[in-house]
């Protein structure tokens, strides 16, 4: 029987169970993917712990995890474009990805690149649509300005590549551990904490043209501050402030498709994006993988291993 990563109420990781479940039949239209390697990711605790109840409810027993790549093991009716041995990366809208085997729809896995590694394939769903959507959601221009925060996090340190790679002048929230890091990358690296509208200020002397907050809470009113306008400011983690002060919320629903998947992947491919990984774990060990995620300072993704 497969394996899968189960959670049956809300609460912390020691809800987390890694359990026999049934191997999944490819159906009409569908893949099952050996799973090789799986993201995970800081929205999907808070799913698990209930804060994101009302706007992203369990259903109990619930699976866990978006991002996957491996190998097509079953084939179903209708499916020419991928056959049995493939290897292939993409995503499960299902919850489901945190297993040894996964059946998503056909239209939801690309061939993976011989170059790229099994870890970033397995990691980039999430993370890059979500660092995508956020960059594309506040129009940079060469010439402007724009400040991240969680810069060096699994969405943050994909965001800042994409914003650099458009001739943009990013200044970059993180802890003074990360900020060699995002200098390598062309980052203005400011350090959280009191004073940080002043350090922006001192590193941004012609003004912040967009704000892009993947930290919460209380970043949308610095960015408001600082006197960025509504229109140029997102936030994947305030959502009250989204509807007080009329910000953007775009994420991963906005551009969770494959060919946005593929195109990342690409960029990774062609050097243009690099992505960090912070630590692997066997998928057993779930729970240490989430508590290390939890901390809130891992500098770029947790993978697991099935």
């Amino acid at each position: 029987m497969a394996q899968a990563v189960r959670f049956d109420r809300y609460g912390d990781v020691d809800v987390l169970n890694v359990v026999e479940v049934p191997d999944p039949v490819a159906g009409p239209g569908q893949v099952v993917v050996q799973v090789v390697t799986a993201g995970i990711n800081p929205g999907e605790g808070k799913i698990r712990n209930g804060s994101l109840h009302e706007r992203w409810p369990a259903k109990f027993p619930s699976g866990q995890g978006s991002d996957l790549a491996g190998r097509v093991v079953a084939v179903g009716e209708g499916v020419s474009a991928v056959a049995v041995g493939d290897e292939v990366l993409g995503f499960t809208n299902e919850r489901a990805s945190q297993a040894t085997q996964v059946v998503v729809p056909v239209e939801q896995i690309a061939p993976k690149p011989a170059e790229l590694s099994w870890d970033v394939a397995g990691s980039l769903f999430v993370a890059g649509t979500t660092a995508f959507a956020a960059v594309r959601s506040v129009s940079p221009e060469a010439g402007d300005t724009v400040v991240v925060s969680g810069a060096a996090g699994g969405v943050g340190s994909l965001a800042v590549q994409l914003l650099r790679a458009r001739d943009v002048t990013v200044i970059g929230i993180a802890g003074a551990g990360n900020h060699e890091w995002l200098r390598s990358l062309g980052v203005l690296p400011v350090a959280y904490g009191e004073g940080l509208a002043d350090r922006i200020r001192a590193a941004a002397p012609d003004g912040v043209d967009a704000f892009i907050d993947l930290y919460g809470p209380d970043y949308v009113e610095l960015a408001i501050e600082l006197g960025v306008q509504p229109d140029r400011i997102d936030t994947i983690a305030d959502f009250a402030a989204v509807a007080k002060y009329g910000v953007k919320a775009e994420g991963n629903g906005a551009a969770d498709t494959i060919d946005v998947l593929s195109e990342l992947a690409d960029l990774v491919v062609a050097g243009t994006l690099r992505v960090p990984v912070a630590a692997v774990y066997p998928l057993a060990e779930v729970r240490a993988a989430y508590t290390e995620l939890e901390r809130g300072h891992t500098h770029g993704k947790i993978v697991l291993h099935p």
